[in-house]
């Protein structure tokens, strides 16, 4: 059983930050990439960033250059540094572990940008 643990959501002020950290514990035999994906009110859920196992990482266009995502050496925690909020980054961000053979969900955690 594989379990993603997030932490790091709030609220903050329109050109704020947070950091959101996401770990991974349990039977894991190969984890091909590590991600977030975020699900504002009333919207479809979509990749926010990625990063894989060698590093790679892959960014939606509207967080590019405000938005960094990393991994610590063991690669299993992942990490979203998030600069420059603006409420249209307001949505329940989700954790996203891709393994060989399945995939694994985040509960959830909330991030809210005031104006």
């Amino acid at each position: 059983q594989v379990q993603l643990v997030e932490s790091g959501g709030g609220l903050v002020q329109a050109g704020g930050s947070l950091r959101l950290s996401c770990a991974a514990s349990g039977s894991i035999s190969s984890i091909n990439a590590m991600g977030w994906y975020r699900q504002a009110p009333g919207k479809q859920r979509e990749l926010v960033a990625t990063v894989t196992s060698n590093g790679s990482t892959r960014y939606t266009n509207s967080v590019k250059g405000r938005f960094t995502i990393s991994r610590d050496n063991a690669g299993n925690t992942v990490y979203l540094q998030m600069n420059s909020l603006n409420p249209e980054d307001t949505a329940v961000y989700y954790c996203n572990l891709r393994a060989a053979w399945s995939e694994y969900w985040g509960q959830g955690t909330q991030v809210t940008v005031s104006s």
